[in-house]
């Protein structure tokens, strides 16, 4: 299926991290002009070297501290010049790594992961949003966490704002609706493709939390980034120019009730 991306430009935050590298390759495959957008130039720039070796659209490398105005706004003014707009936003950045209870919370993890997960998410869609807006298309897709959706234990700071991701794209949702702008929220279990490919014997021997997961979701297996990147192309998408305001699980059913 043609996804009508072949003259669209796509900027993927934390572009060059795990999820967000998957996502730029579905993208780049689908003839978008990809702009690898994250804080590590190296590692930004590698992964836009790769794209631009594979069939399919051009790859840019930008470094960016989401967290500083000023160096957000100057980056999507040089980006947009060059490209003429940019026509699809993934939200994906952000940090996972914050574990405690509430009461041996660190101010400092709970302060980072607000600015960098959060407000860095504002950051930058406020300075792309109005661009859609005045071109009358656009595509906000939020990376959201099964966490942001029921709550993580001793995740507060990541559950929390991935919880606020969901609001504010449901809130883009609305004030892109009659302009021909979209914003849609994605919400994945655990994916790696390390630990999708283990069954669950394996996974006991590798990591008895992550078979935990496992067990509990109905498929009994983890998710891939994959599974995540080719929902992100299809939100992206011409053909999905009708779903707006939208959670989507990436799940294998975690979110249901089972006994």
């Amino acid at each position: 299926m043609d996804f009508g991306l072949a003259d669209k430009t796509a900027l993927v935050t934390g572009g060059a991290g795990r999820i967000g590298s998957e996502d730029c390759r579905v993208l780049a495959a689908e003839g978008a002009d990809v702009v690898v957008l994250d804080v590590k130039e190296d590692a930004a720039q590698s992964l836009a070297d790769d794209l631009n070796d594979a069939e399919g659209g051009e790859a840019h490398a930008v470094a960016c501290d989401l967290t500083d105005r000023e160096d957000v706004a100057d980056t999507v003014a040089a980006v947009e010049a060059e490209t003429g707009g940019i026509d699809v936003l993934v939200n994906n950045a952000g940090m996972v790594d914050a574990r405690s209870l509430m009461r041996d919370y660190d101010d400092e993890l709970w302060d980072r992961d607000v600015a960098i997960n959060l407000t860095g998410t504002y950051n930058i869609t406020r300075e792309v949003f109005p661009g859609m807006l005045d071109r009358e298309w656009g595509r906000v897709i939020n990376m959201s966490s099964m966490a942001g959706w029921q709550g993580g234990f001793g995740q507060a700071s990541y559950a929390a704002t991935k919880a606020a991701l969901i609001g504010f794209g449901k809130t883009l949702a609305l004030e892109g609706a009659q302009k021909g702008v979209t914003a849609n929220i994605i919400a994945p279990n655990i994916v790696m493709k390390q630990l999708a490919e283990m069954d669950i014997e394996e996974l006991e021997q590798f990591d008895e939390h992550f078979a935990r997961i496992a067990k509990a979701t109905p498929m009994r297996k983890l998710g891939k980034e994959e599974d995540v990147a080719n929902l992100v192309a299809y939100l992206a998408s011409e053909q999905a120019s009708y779903i707006t305001g939208q959670v989507v699980g990436v799940t294998g059913g975690i979110d249901l009730f089972s006994f």
